[in-house]
């Protein structure tokens, strides 16, 4: 009866073991397939999130290949013995001062004192670097008007661009026909390096103005961003707006105008043959010791 029973209990747990192997056998299993979708769908998002993030990173970033602002003021024309008087102006809202310049009155008895010059400084640094330019100016008798542009000295912090460089022009204008009461035919534009190419924007924008100097444009000038490395990684012609184009500024500047161009700037002059009505033109590399004597003798011809 023993050996019965211990056969019988072998018998018994038979049973349970094979349906434990047919449960096994019956689970489900992962298809290979949906694993190298899953794994291929997991590195396309991935690849997509990160050349996001680079296309994020280039458009928040890329202004600073073309724009170099300082903000601290380290020179006035006082260094250079001229009386001037700082100005804030274009106001938000809550009275906010958006700009900040320098009014520099045109010396008692100067020959073009009723001249207003509204000068627009280069990409880099801050009205600080103008100073020398300012008293050439100065030297030639006119009243000068100079500001920062958003994002440069002490006006208001924003990342500078085309668009906000025009706007706040704009508001230099409005200041001096608005707040000092000028004639828009009083007001000549000069602009250095990439403010000339602001310059002619404006003034192709502003026929009411006297005229415009030209000084050292840029003809293609946002080429430094689309020509970075970085910009082959993404589509940089979608991500930034600034186009600076010179020749089509040019060609719709109606008032007279002064160019200073560099004697090997080719795309320079093509610019220059481009504008019309009348118009001078001085191959030098910058405005330099012949700029008095040309740019005053270029307002006298203005009266005319």
């Amino acid at each position: 009866m023993a050996s019965r029973n211990k056969g019988l209990k072998i018998v018994a747990r038979s049973p349970r073991g094979k349906a434990s192997a047919q449960a096994a056998a019956q689970r489900p299993t992962v298809s290979a397939r949906w694993l190298l979708i899953a794994v291929a769908t997991t590195f396309v998002a991935a690849a997509l999130c990160a050349w996001g993030s680079m296309c994020l990173l280039f458009w928040q970033g890329s202004w600073q290949l073309l724009y170099h602002p300082k903000t601290a003021i380290t020179r006035t024309p006082a260094a250079a013995g001229i009386a001037f008087e700082p100005i804030g102006f274009a106001a938000t809202q809550t009275g906010q001062l958006r700009l900040q310049g320098w009014w520099i009155p045109a010396a008692p008895g100067a020959r073009f004192a009723n001249v207003t010059v509204l000068y627009l400084h280069g990409a880099t640094g801050n009205i600080s670097e103008s100073v020398d330019a300012l008293a050439a100016l100065h030297a030639a008798g006119v009243t000068v008007f100079t500001f920062d542009y958003r994002g440069y000295g002490q006006s208001q912090f924003a990342h500078p661009n085309e668009t906000r460089w025009r706007q706040d022009a704009n508001w230099a204008i409005e200041y001096l026909t608005g707040t000092r009461q000028l004639a828009p035919r009083s007001i000549v534009l000069d602009g250095t390096g990439l403010g000339a190419n602001l310059a002619a924007e404006i003034a192709a924008a502003h026929p009411e103005l006297a005229g415009v100097v030209l000084d050292a444009p840029l003809p293609h000038a946002a080429n430094v961003i689309f020509d970075d490395p970085r910009a082959e990684l993404v589509p940089a012609h979608l991500l930034v707006g600034d186009r600076w184009h010179l020749n089509a500024a040019a060609s719709a500047v109606r008032i007279p105008s002064l160019w200073f161009v560099p004697a090997n700037d080719a795309q320079s002059m093509a610019a220059y043959d481009k504008a019309s009505g009348h118009k001078t033109l001085l191959r030098s590399a910058t405005s330099g010791p012949a700029f008095g004597q040309t740019f005053t003798a270029w307002l006298s011809s203005l009266s005319h």
